[in-house]
This record gives structure tokens, sequence and C-alpha cells, in this order.
């Protein structure tokens, strides 16, 4: 019940409503990447999708034909549970609609303009005609939809609710999860393709994840500033009172001068860097200034910015 209770007040977030849309967007292009590069093709990389066109080529074989989107649909309903239980009402919630509406936007994709009204050579049987070109560009397509779901505590449904599931109790990059739950399911493919083409499928398993853990990093990167300088005081304003962000304050001491200054740390996105540097050659500061790239910031630090920041002070 209390579940329940969790979930209901997550849809009634103002968040919530609008990560919606960025969902659908995600979902649409995760749609494209399976309608007109993974299926045609034929390729079996280790997602769902990989794993329904197996169930349907088996099927198909044994007399009975469904549907590849509907096989995609009863398999993520399935795996659905798994997300709500073991991740939590806001995953589950939101990869119920990302993995529910997979298989109608792939529909959906097939009326506006069919696969087939892409083949322009006599026999093709895939959009790109050559299967390594069809993996790519398949894998860079899913790859930037599974980062964007990810980041917003989403995912595709299917194999993204089991590498989500590694990910948070084993404590691997989401990345590597990919590429550990899918490899088992590009295994399953040897029971309608050629050994060739589970190969590749491995292959472009592996590339998935290693894609999914850069655009991560990507989307995620902040820069940690370090500025010394005798205005340190009118700097740390405008980054509090500015930017709204939070920075410390540190005394260093110069090993060439031996002078003592004040330095301040702060966690800023690549926006609010180039606002800093800004301020600074405006303003005619003279200052030290270093900044380097972090791709994963926890504990305080908060994706919205707030007014009200401690500002924490260290001698050393």
């Amino acid at each position: 019940m209390s579940k329940v209770l969790e979930a209901l007040g997550v849809v009634r977030t103002g968040k919530f409503w609008k990560e919606f849309l960025i969902m659908t967007l995600g979902m649409l292009v995760a749609a494209i990447a399976v309608n007109y590069f993974l299926i045609p093709s034929k390729i079996i990389v280790g997602s769902i999708s990989g794993l329904s066109i197996v169930i349907s080529g088996v099927l198909e074989a044994a007399g009975i034909n469904i549907k590849i989107s509907v096989v995609i649909f009863i398999i993520n309903a399935i795996l659905l549970i798994l997300a709500y239980v073991l991740i939590g009402p806001e995953f589950g919630i939101k990869t119920v609609y990302c993995a529910l509406v997979l298989g109608p936007m792939m529909d959906l994709w097939e009326a506006i303009y069919p696969v087939q009204n892409l083949f322009t050579e006599p026999g093709q049987t895939s959009v790109m005609n050559d299967v390594w070109f069809d993996l790519c560009c398949f894998v860079l397509l899913l790859s930037a939809s599974q980062a964007i779901l990810f980041r917003i505590n989403a995912s595709t449904g299917g194999l993204d609710i089991l590498a989500k599931i590694v990910n948070k109790y084993l404590h691997m990059d989401i990345g590597a999860s990919v590429t550990a739950a899918g490899a088992v399911i590009c295994l399953t493919a040897l029971a309608i393709n050629p050994l060739r083409l589970v190969i590749v499928g491995l292959i472009g398993t592996w590339i998935n994840g290693i894609v999914v853990d850069y655009f991560t990093a990507s989307l995620n990167k902040r820069k940690r500033v370090c500025i010394i300088s005798k205005d340190y005081d009118a700097i740390r304003n405008y980054i509090i009172n500015d930017l709204k962000r939070g920075c410390s304050l540190y005394e260093v001491i110069g090993g060439y001068t031996g002078e003592k200054q004040m330095e301040i740390q702060s966690l800023l996105t690549q926006n609010e860097f180039s606002a800093v540097m800004a301020f600074i050659r405006n303003n005619e500061f003279q200052a030290f200034i270093t900044a380097g790239n972090v791709s994963e910031v926890y504990g305080l630090w908060l994706r919205h910015r707030k007014v009200n920041h401690q500002i924490e002070v260290v001698d050393e």
C-alpha cells in the first residue's frame, strides 16, 4: 500500500509531467532505431527487442505468426513488475509508460513511413544495405535514448530494467550492466541466425554499453572549478547570489611566494563556468583558475539550483 501511495505522489508532481515529454521523445528515437535498423537487418543485439525477434522467428517457424511489437509488449509487461518492486515506484511508473509505448510507436513509424520505402536497390534487405552500418545507426540512436531516460530515472524497459537492477545492487557502471545482460540475450539468436550475425550482435552489444556510458557521462558532466584570487569575495558573491550555486573556501599558501590566499572551489555546469569566466574577465580580476570535468556527483549538489547555500570555510 505504501508503494501505491508513493507512486501516486510521483504522478502528481510537476517534475513528472515535465519529464513525460522527455520520455516520449526518447521513446520515439528508440522506436526509429528498432523499426528501421534492428528489425530489417535481423541483427540480434542484446535487448528485449532482439529477444522478441528471436521468439517471433521461432514461433513463425512453428506456424504461429505474432508481430514483433506484440512480443515486445508482452515481455515488457512481465519485466515491469521487477522494476516496480526492486527499483522503486518512480522508476517503475516511468518505465511502464516507456515500455508499453515502444510497440505502438514502432507501428506508428511504420504507418507514417514504411521501411520498404527506404529500400533503394533490388533485393535490398536492410535500410543501409550493410549489416555494420545498420548496427552503427541502431546503437547510436538507442544509446542516446537510453542515456536520456536513465538520466531522469526511467528506461526503455526490458533489458534496461535488468541492467538497472544490476547497476543498483551490484554497483556496476550502467554501460557494463547493459553489456552483461545483453550478451546473454545475444546468444539466443543462435536459434534463428548464423554464427556470423550472432557475433555481430555481441559486438554491437559491447559497443552499446560503451556508448551508453559515454552519453551518460556527457549528460552528467560538471566542472570542478578552483579559483585563487585576491578578489575572491566578489567572485564568491557572484557564484552564490547570481548563479545560485554553493562553493567552498580554502586557505592556501603559494609554494613560490609563500603568501596566504583564498581558493574558491565550486561544481558548475558548463554554462555557469562560462558565466564565471566572463565575470572575472569583465571585472579585470587577477585570478589563477583550474577546471576539470566531473562525470558523477553525489550528495547535496542539486540539478535544480537553490538560493540558500552554506559556505564551508576550511583553514589549512
